[in-house]
């Protein structure tokens, strides 16, 4: 509790007056009195099913603010008219949860018709998944309204993949208005999330065309990924291989389990060698409280990427769906 109380004092005192002004804490207070409980309870009721739900939603809530902001164009489904919205995109592929947000919209609507966005409920939704995990507990402003636009020509071209160098990775976060301590927080979330071995496997076996692995990866960790990621067996892998008994646990192992040469993904392994990261990892593995209370802050900041406010976009009825 005490780090959950310095993090939201936090964003409170230092970010929230300067970086929200179009976004407020309590938005819906009149609107729909209830909206953060109902999302609340529906994302504990699913996490106590599946607690990969965290992974889940917090990728979601990635793709979909790093493109067109956080908008909630990735929700919508193609049509006739829109057949490849960014739900279709290559790297949207693993992206899940979808039928959660559609529970909590359906139960939204039945008490506040065309109140509450998708944008909100995917942002919402988010936080209340990682505190369930063992993440910080931390307020988030609302108020963003629902888009207009979802092609995933957008994010194929923005969105970047795992073995993106680690200059161009902070150049994509920078542009979004985040730093180094933001960029090495958020890719954080690994700590929970799982991913495909078509996204790694080249390490194992054939790295950059050479026939061998990667040498900079613990030898160890790698005959484990090629006997998961072998004929027969699981394609996916957890991305934190420190807690195997609590793979979806929520914390700073996965900072030091990059310093010690495993990192799963390529991305993850640059992140504790670059002279421009390794420092933020060495900080983030020595204190849990610092990872999770930069990790708060910059997911409030992520989250008020390129928003729609006031009379900008709608409130979608259906979240799948323009109106």
């Amino acid at each position: 509790m005490k780090i959950a109380k310095f993090s939201v004092l936090l964003l409170i005192l230092y970010i929230f007056p300067v970086a929200f002004s179009q976004l407020r804490v309590g938005f819906y207070s009149q609107s729909c009195p209830n909206a953060e409980i109902i999302v609340q309870n529906l994302v504990r009721e699913r996490f106590g099913l599946d607690p990969s739900i965290t992974a889940a939603l917090t990728r979601m809530h990635f793709h979909d603010c790093f493109v067109q902001g956080c908008d909630a164009s990735l929700l919508i489904d193609p049509t006739t008219t829109q057949p490849s919205p960014e739900k279709n995109a290559g790297p949207n592929g693993s992206v899940r949860g979808y039928e959660l947000i559609d529970e909590i919209k359906t139960a939204l609507e039945a008490q506040c018709p065309s109140k509450v966005s998708c944008a909100d409920i995917v942002t919402l939704a988010t936080r209340d998944s990682v505190f369930l995990g063992g993440g910080p507990s931390y307020v988030v402003p609302t108020g963003r309204r629902d888009g207009f636009v979802s092609n995933s020509e957008d994010a194929e071209g923005i969105l970047p993949g795992p073995g993106l160098p680690v200059p161009d990775m902070l150049t994509f976060f920078g542009n979004k208005g985040m730093d180094v301590f933001d960029a090495v927080a958020l890719l954080g979330a690994h700590t929970v999330g799982i991913g495909s071995c078509g996204n790694f496997v080249d390490r194992l076996t054939n790295f950059q065309g050479t026939g061998q692995p990667d040498p900079t990866m613990d030898p160890g960790l790698a005959g484990r990924l090629r006997n998961t990621c072998s004929a027969g067996g699981s394609q996916f892998a957890a991305l934190d291989q420190s807690t195997p008994f609590a793979p979806f646990s929520f914390d700073n192992l996965f900072y030091t389990q990059i310093r010690e040469r495993k990192g799963v993904l390529l991305l993850d392994h640059l992140l504790a060698t670059h002279p421009s990261t390794s420092g933020v990892v060495f900080q983030y593995a020595a204190n849990n409280e610092l990872f999770k209370r930069q990790f708060a802050i910059a997911m409030v900041k992520m989250g008020s990427v390129d928003v729609l406010t006031g009379f900008a976009g709608e409130i979608r009825r259906n979240c799948r769906a323009f109106n």
